[in-house]
């Protein structure tokens, strides 16, 4: 259950940031709303991960997984393109969450 209050809060994030654009710097109130609720949500959804997962391999799974997924909705939504760099960068994000995942003792399977 823990891992799901984890992918949960990840998929909320990545609604939040993805709808942050579409607020106009917060001065359309759905995407505004859109935002609030899916940052609280998942700020509450990682809370409940934390009694489990250490919170610095929560937050790195977190934000990993949330940059990689953010940066597929920009290229599907906004048409925003990433250079070789980007791409490599966000190449090693990924691969440390799978060395977290994969090699770490701290993390409970």
């Amino acid at each position: 259950m823990i891992w799901a209050y984890l992918i949960l809060a990840i998929i909320c994030e990545v609604i939040a940031t993805s709808a942050l654009k579409a607020t106009e710097g917060f001065t359309r109130w759905q995407p505004s709303l859109i935002v609030f609720a899916g940052y609280c949500s998942a700020t509450y959804l990682l809370s409940l991960t934390l009694k489990v997962i250490p919170i610095g391999v929560a937050y790195a799974l977190w934000s990993g997984i949330g940059v990689t997924l953010i940066t597929l909705v920009g290229w599907v939504l906004y048409n925003q393109k990433l250079d070789a760099a980007a791409l490599v960068g966000i190449g090693l994000i990924v691969s440390g969450v799978v060395v977290l995942n994969v090699f770490s003792k701290s993390i409970i399977h």
